[in-house]
């Protein structure tokens, strides 16, 4: 119970000082945690703390964010600094005009590429068109047996959603039956499980890289970048991936 307690103490330190990876008079994007809510929300803790608080304390500006990611998702999380900004992005967003890479890993050997057309329903109940490129980046098979094999196979690939539903990635990827490993409620619980008394890894294996647009004012290409967390590449290494150039 202590050990317990001190970990989310440090968490909670940890994240007085975000990782901002751009920022103009117009946009700040950050390099969200693991963890950490975009904002205020009914499933949030009494002392949860929120990327839009922490970033409008951590600047001394009023943020405005521009996209979601989920709790569990760490990477680029883009802030506009204006309420017409973030209409203009947005506009980028609905015309398919943005560029997002997500990196992954997953159960299975994945193919080397495949487009996912599957509608969702959100929480709200409503069903809407989503789709999913996924390109496959690096297969894996480490000697860790797991229910009747004698080994674990992964795959490291990345995720081009064109459209931005709720937990599109999360879901189309358990609909290919490829779950992201540490996952939860849409992976695979005997994974999770496994990777927990292994490696005791309690994270979700997918990262939002990189985000590409338009810069609404100056028209300039923006690309943003966010470095894989410590967790994500700890992974890699103990799942002996080897391409790590490829992110």
């Amino acid at each position: 119970m202590h050990g317990a307690r001190r970990a989310t103490l440090n968490f909670r330190i940890d994240l007085l000082s975000l990782e901002i990876l751009y920022q103009d008079e117009q946009i700040v994007a950050i390099n969200k945690p693991n963890g950490l809510l975009v904002h205020r929300t009914y499933i949030a803790e009494p002392d949860a703390q929120f990327a839009l608080q922490l970033l409008r304390d951590q600047i001394g500006q009023k943020v405005f964010p521009i996209h979601r990611l989920d709790r569990k998702t760490s990477g680029v999380l883009m802030f506009a600094l204006n309420s017409e900004t973030v209409k203009l992005v947005q506009q980028q967003i609905e015309n398919q005009s943005v560029t997002k890479r997500y990196i992954v890993i997953v159960r299975g050997w994945f193919p080397e590429s495949v487009e996912v057309d599957y509608a969702l329903t959100n929480d709200r109940g409503k069903t809407q068109e989503a789709i999913t490129h996924f390109n496959l980046l690096e297969k894996t098979e480490v000697n860790v047996p797991f229910g009747k094999h004698k080994t674990s196979r992964y795959s490291l690939i990345e995720a081009h959603p064109k459209t931005g539903r709720q937990h599109q990635i999360r879901k189309h990827l358990n609909h290919l039956r490829h779950p992201i490993i540490g996952d939860r409620p849409h992976g695979c619980n005997k994974q999770n499980r496994l990777f927990k008394e292994r490696w005791e890894m309690n994270t979700m294996m997918l990262h939002a890289e990189t985000f590409i647009c338009e810069q609404p004012i100056s028209k300039e290409q923006l690309k943003i970048v966010a470095p894989l967390n410590e967790e994500f590449i700890r992974m890699l290494s103990e799942l002996e991936f080897s391409n790590k150039e490829m992110i």
